[in-house]
């Protein structure tokens, strides 16, 4: 088998750190806590671990609007403390991955303090800062993410700065050279400093249009985008003008000319546009910008098997030399077992939503608690910390029911804390317990550590091609390739039992991964939720 970089085939488990384990008895996770739950990242077979944004901050997005890029918010620890995670990570032979944030500060960071104080100041062009139109209002039509004009009137300056989420994370001007300069000097930091990888924030809204044109208005029909229901006005646009312009390109072949020179170091791209598929294929096109990126496909409500074959077949018509990754969970989205579950089949469903994702052609995020099989919080407005959720309730209930905190065991607070914690624990979650899962073999966790360790033993499941195979409405099937060798995989994500008809050849079915399906000759008879893989007799 030829030697692949350590990244293609991984599986990264995201982290988001207010919520895994608080040591320091306030309620808020903290990176000792990682430290302290490192042996069981470990147990779960998987290669490297993302840690969602720790840096200073004043939180009010909860770490994604950063006040200093290269200092460890007191919140979670020190700098001391993250390089004890990056040296007992690397002891248990796991990777580490951090979060950069690279499109926008906070309205704290030091930069701003000073871009606003004049319009001829030394960081002065370093944000998106615009003069009003002549009746006052903003100078165009942008809508921030989270809810209203992406403008906020400066009255220090007399105009008008950008942001495409909150007003207190001010977009910064990629335009100017020394703010491109300057990014790569704190991406480096963090590289130099032994990490393994970048996951980069919504990393297509770098650069805006200079000229400031106005968004095209989407037609009524064409309002429901991925990630935004229509109850949010920022979804009434084709967001032509405010993100993914074509300077971006080159802004990420500098940053990857930077990162080869860390040849372990990795790059994974977050990608919102209106069409992500080929934004994504763009950006990790050619080995010179992205080494890979996720999109928000697999993270909608849509839920079928057609649904997944498309989006992946479409992705894979338009990549060129890219490599995927994806993801089904993560902290901005609800809980998958609940988003395409809809309360419909269990433990069983959430065993093979994670069995199918890991047998997709590409790298893997697993969002933490997705192991478990936890669903969504149900949380009141009164428990709501998501500014979000708060803006648009009761429509969007924002994004705290899918981080809350990780139920360690069944004792107060679930062992995540001995404080009371940021968000409340539901007893649901607490009765999925990690302690728990691990006494029943059959468990939600104990088939995800299964599943990991026998693919790892499959290498058309790393490295191999895909290719789909004519299935009925409620099954997926595709063959993974690599150097000769051939697997089956076959998944029926129904409750009726599906069977159907293997492609021609002989095929020996698989044992190891813990799912159940049953071989006959040419015909495969799949349970509900049940899978089947098989290889090629001889192969």
């Amino acid at each position: 088998m030829r030697s692949e970089p350590w990244w293609r085939g991984a599986v990264i488990y995201q982290i988001y750190p207010r919520s895994f384990m608080d040591t320091n008895a306030d309620g808020v996770g903290d990176l000792l806590g990682i430290v302290e739950k490192l042996d069981y990242i470990v147990s779960l077979g998987v290669d490297a671990l993302w840690v969602s944004p720790f840096f200073k901050s004043p939180m009010l997005d909860f770490g994604y609007d950063i006040s200093d890029y290269r200092d460890v918010d007191p919140l979670f620890g020190t700098l001391d403390d993250f390089d004890t995670l990056i040296y007992e990570a690397h002891q248990r032979g796991v990777k580490v991955m951090v979060d950069q944030v690279l499109s926008h500060t906070s309205s704290e960071h030091a930069w701003f303090t000073q871009s606003r104080e004049s319009q001829d100041n030394p960081k002065a062009d370093w944000y998106v800062w615009s003069d009003p139109k002549q009746d006052g209002t903003p100078p165009n039509n942008w809508l921030s993410i989270f809810g209203g004009s992406a403008w906020e009137w400066d009255s220090r300056r007399a105009q008008y700065y950008l942001h495409n989420f909150l007003k207190d994370q001010p977009d910064l001007n990629f335009h100017c050279a020394a703010v491109q300069d300057q990014i790569l000097q704190e991406v480096e930091f963090w590289l130099a400093r032994g990490v393994d990888g970048l996951r980069l924030d919504a990393i297509n809204f770098c650069f805006h249009d200079k000229y400031l044109r106005d968004n095209p208005p989407k037609a009524a029909h064409e309002r429901k985008a991925r990630g935004f229901s229509e109850d949010n006005p920022y979804a009434f646009q084709w967001h032509t003008y405010n993100n993914t312009q074509p300077e971006n390109l080159d802004f990420l072949k500098r940053l990857r000319t930077l990162m080869n020179r860390y040849p372990q170091a990795v790059s994974l791209g977050e990608i919102t546009s209106d069409d992500s598929l080929a934004t994504m294929a763009e950006y990790t096109a050619d080995n010179d910008k992205l080494h890979m990126a996720y999109n928000f496909e697999l993270l909608s409500e849509e839920f079928s098997a057609g649904y997944i074959k498309n989006t992946v077949t479409t992705l894979e018509s338009r990549l060129n030399g890219g490599w995927p990754c994806w993801s089904i969970g993560n902290h901005d989205v609800p809980r998958v077992a609940t988003r395409w579950g809809k309360n419909v089949g269990g433990d069983n469903l959430s065993i093979l939503l994670n069995a199918m994702l890991l047998s997709l052609r590409g790298s893997v995020c697993c969002y933490q608690g997705d192991e478990l099989g936890l669903t969504e919080a149900e949380l009141s407005f009164e428990q709501l910390q998501d500014p979000y959720g708060i803006t648009f309730w009761p429509k969007f209930k924002g994004r705290d029911g899918c981080r809350t905190p990780m139920p360690w065991d069944n004792t107060d607070q679930a062992g995540f804390t001995q404080a009371f914690p940021w968000l409340p624990i539901p007893e649901q979650h607490t009765a999925k317990n990690v302690a728990q899962q691990l006494t029943h073999k059959t468990s939600v966790l104990r088939s995800f550590q299964q599943f990991v360790n026998w693919r790892k033993q499959q290498a058309e499941l790393l490295y191999g091609d895909i290719a789909f195979l004519p299935s009925c409405e409620s099954t997926l099937a595709f063959t993974r390739s690599y150097e000769g060798g051939t697997v089956l995989a076959a998944f029926n994500l129904s409750q009726r039992e599906q069977a159907m008809t293997l492609p021609g050849g002989d095929w020996e079915i698989l044992d190891g991964h813990g799912l159940a399906a049953t071989l006959d000759l040419s015909q495969m008879t799949l349970p509900p939720f049940g899978a089947c893989f098989a290889r090629h007799s001889g192969i």
